[in-house]
């Protein structure tokens, strides 16, 4: 039979554990109203570190999270982002780095890690710590069994090593946490996300608005361009400026690539072509003068292939230079000829001399620019559309408008892609001497 002085140790021992045990409720509970009212990462994951010193006086934490597609499988190396760092009340600040070390044994074991002293763990040994760091305890944040992250205190206050308990707590902590804090992470992404996307749709509009919205009026012409891009925004451009004494230049261009870094170098060639065709120069001084421009101003890999030509009405006559881009084609009744210069793409070598070349555009000529994207628009069976179905739909409406012609165009290429994505820009100008 116990003696009283027994009966009331064990009663004292009882009291500590079920207090603890109401401590530790309320710090779930206090955590959990905590960190469900917040949708951001920063605030919630602070409110975690918080919490966790309190429950197991520690000085100081950190919270941990892996970036899953950032992981260096050879070197077996795990890369992390530090989001969030706090100190205790009147704790030391120290300078702790989750290391490599602690990282991968997470990832091997996904179960805390208690160090009662860094500098005698045999499990680390090697392991350079922080001179200020005395006692570690690691818990893993899981998700279905995957590590997400890890919730880290150290130096519990006093002295003393972290103990069972403390290690029993974190690790719910943790366990309650884990979601949220990837729930929070998610939320902001997907806010980054939309955001990017509304820039992307804003920068698509303002780009649509730098493409002709008319066709010009020119005295015994029809001219009708139009460029539809693979992505939200494209590296095609056209344009119709209008030059002194009746002339119009007309313009398609080619940037290399796709998407946002196209788009932002065609805006970029596009007012330069406006800038130096108000010199009045000719088509062959204008290429050479926007490849110096461009040469300069832009990396090795970008480049540009256009084509640049100067109509004068009054004469019927079209000057042009190609620089790299596909021939245009002159449809008249003496057969179909190929506009081409022998000049090189714009943006690559500086001093390279460009030419230029006229031809007289008789009553019911037509003449097709186009960019590649057009002729090589593939089919589900990998068949590109090609040059000669391209002639085949002006021959035969060349009886037609300009628009009409550009219409049925654009609509053949439409059923020849059926329903393949467009992997490239499509871009033409039909111009007709009526």
């Amino acid at each position: 039979m116990n003696s009283p002085q027994d009966d009331l140790a064990t009663l004292r021992v009882e009291n500590g554990q079920l207090r603890r045990a109401v401590q530790e409720l309320s710090t779930l509970n206090d955590l959990s109203r905590a960190i469900g009212a917040s949708m951001h990462s920063d605030e919630v994951m602070q409110t975690i570190i918080s919490r966790s010193l309190r429950a197991v006086h520690a000085e100081e934490g950190v919270v941990t999270l892996l970036d899953p597609r950032r992981r260096d499988t050879e070197a077996s190396r795990i890369y992390a982002n530090t989001l969030v760092r706090a100190n205790g009340d009147g704790g030391h600040s120290g300078s702790f780095h989750a290391t490599q070390a602690l990282l991968g044994w997470m990832q091997l074991n996904k179960k805390p890690l208690s160090i009662a002293d860094t500098s005698a763990d045999a499990r680390f040994a090697g392991v350079a710590w922080d001179e200020n760091m005395r006692s570690v305890l690691c818990v893993p944040l899981l998700i279905k069994s995957e590590l997400t992250g890890v919730l880290t205190v150290y130096n519990k206050k006093g002295g003393q090593p972290f103990d069972r308990d403390d290690e029993r707590l974190l690790a719910i902590i943790a366990a309650q946490s884990a979601q949220i804090v990837d729930n929070a992470r998610l939320y902001e992404e997907e806010k980054a996300l939309f955001t990017m996307r509304e820039q992307v749709r804003l920068t698509a509009a303002i780009q649509a608005h730098l493409l002709p919205r008319a066709a010009p009026d020119i005295e015994g012409y029809q001219v009708a361009g139009r460029s539809v891009a693979a992505q939200e925004m494209g590296g095609d451009y056209f344009d119709y400026i209008a030059l002194p004494g009746g002339a119009w230049s007309i313009s398609v261009g080619d940037v290399s690539g796709k998407g946002l870094p196209a788009s932002m170098l065609m805006a970029n060639v596009q007012g330069m072509i406006r800038m130096l065709s108000s010199l009045n120069m000719a088509p062959a001084e204008v290429m050479r003068r926007a490849n110096e421009l461009l040469c300069r101003s832009t990396l090795p890999e970008n480049f540009v292939t256009f084509f640049f030509s100067a109509l004068d009405p009054a004469g019927h006559m079209l000057t042009f230079c190609n620089a790299g881009h596909n021939p245009a084609l002159h449809f008249s009744g003496a057969g179909i000829a190929e506009l081409a210069t022998r000049s090189t793409v714009l943006g690559m070598f500086e001093n390279h001399g460009y030419e230029q070349d006229s031809v007289v555009l008789a009553p019911g000529d037509v003449v097709v620019i186009y960019s590649d994207g057009l002729t090589d628009a593939i089919d589900a069976a990998e068949r590109e559309f090609g040059e000669q179905r391209l002639v085949e739909v002006v021959n035969e409406h060349r009886n037609h408008s300009a628009a009409v012609i550009l219409d049925a165009l654009f609509d053949a290429v439409g059923r020849h892609q059926f329903d393949q994505p467009q992997f490239d820009d499509t871009t033409a100008v039909i111009i007709k001497r009526t």
